[in-house]
């Protein structure tokens, strides 16, 4: 309740997705740019999302240069939690279309999703 009463309206709201949704975009073919917040080794070792850009959560305002404040971004990591934080940081900057992965890598290989191994 307070987190709302709080909140700057003129900033748009954190959406969120379900990873089955997330994978049935990319099906489609959707243009979305998806980034990964974990780190590098997390990435590489336990897998990442095909077409899934590293850009590590400590590092991202170093990279937020490399986006469009109006593609649709969406922000995974391996729980939901680093994403989110992710997500909220690039609303603040200006991104209009910002979207958090629920569940993160953990949802996605729990329900038998395809992941990519190295970089």
């Amino acid at each position: 309740m307070f987190r709302n009463l709080f909140r700057n309206d003129s900033r748009p709201a954190m959406q969120q997705i379900s990873v089955g949704d997330l994978k049935a975009k990319l099906d489609a073919r959707e243009a979305i740019v998806l980034i990964d917040v974990r780190q590098p080794e997390e990435y590489t070792q336990d897998g990442h999302i095909a077409g899934a850009r590293l850009m590590p959560l400590p590092g991202l305002s170093n990279q937020i240069d490399k986006l469009s404040k109006e593609d649709p971004i969406y922000c995974v990591c391996l729980s939901g939690s680093r994403s989110h934080v992710a997500c909220d940081m690039l609303l603040r900057q200006g991104f209009t279309n910002i979207t958090n992965v629920v569940g993160g890598m953990g949802a996605w290989m729990r329900s038998g999703l395809p992941v990519k191994r190295g970089k």
